[in-house]
C-alpha cells in the first residue's frame, strides 16, 4: 500500500513538474530616434552651460568631487584655494564638482565665499569610481588621469605643491 501511495505522488509531481511552459516571443527592441535621444553633458557650469573635461585639453585639470553636507571636503576648500593661487600661472584649471542642484551649488558658493570654479556633475560617482567623497583627480595636459586623492588632504603645502607642479 505504501509503494503504491508513494508511485502515485512521483507521477504526480512528474506530470505536475512537466506542464508545458508557455513560450513568449521576444518583443522588438524600440529604435530610439536622434530627436528622442536628450543629449546631456557630463557637467555644466553654474550658469547651465554644458562643459566636458575635454574642453580643457592642453592644461592640467584638478577635479575636486564634493558636496555641500560633507565635512572634509569643505575643510579643504581654503587649502585648495590657496594652491589655486599658488599654481594660477603655471596652466592649471581647478574644477569642483558636485551632483546636487545646481541651486544649492551656487547658494554654497555665495554663502560661503570661495573663489572656486563650482560645476554641476550629471553622471553618477559610482560611473567615476568614486566611493566616497572627497576625490580629487589629477590630469595631465592630454587629459589623462594621472593622480588620484581620496580624502581631504592639505592641499597647500609645499609637498602637494610640488606633486601637483610635477604633472606635465
Amino acid at each position: 500500500m505504501h509503494l503504491r501511495t508513494l508511485i502515485f505522488l512521483i507521477t504526480a509531481i512528474v506530470i505536475i513538474g512537466c506542464k508545458e511552459k508557455k513560450i513568449t516571443k521576444p518583443q522588438p527592441e524600440k529604435k530610439e530616434t536622434i530627436s528622442e535621444k536628450v543629449a546631456t553633458s557630463t557637467y555644466e557650469d553654474i550658469e547651465g552651460n554644458p562643459i566636458e573635461l575635454s574642453d580643457y585639453k592642453g592644461k592640467r585639470v584638478l577635479l575636486n568631487y564634493w558636496a555641500t553636507w560633507c565635512r572634509p571636503c569643505i575643510e579643504e576648500m581654503p587649502e585648495m584655494e590657496k594652491a589655486q593661487t599658488i599654481l594660477a600661472n603655471e596652466n592649471y584649471v581647478f574644477l569642483f564638482a558636485s551632483d546636487q542642484s545646481i541651486e544649492k551649488i551656487v547658494k554654497f558658493k555665495e554663502s560661503r565665499g570661495f573663489q572656486l570654479e563650482f560645476i554641476k556633475f550629471n553622471g553618477v560617482y559610482a560611473e567615476e569610481n568614486v566611493s566616497a567623497l572627497p576625490a580629487t583627480f589629477i590630469y595631465n595636459k592630454l587629459g589623462e588621469k594621472v593622480l588620484r586623492f581620496d580624502g581631504g588632504l592639505k592641499w597647500d603645502s609645499p609637498e602637494m605643491i610640488e606633486k601637483l607642479r610635477a604633472v606635465q
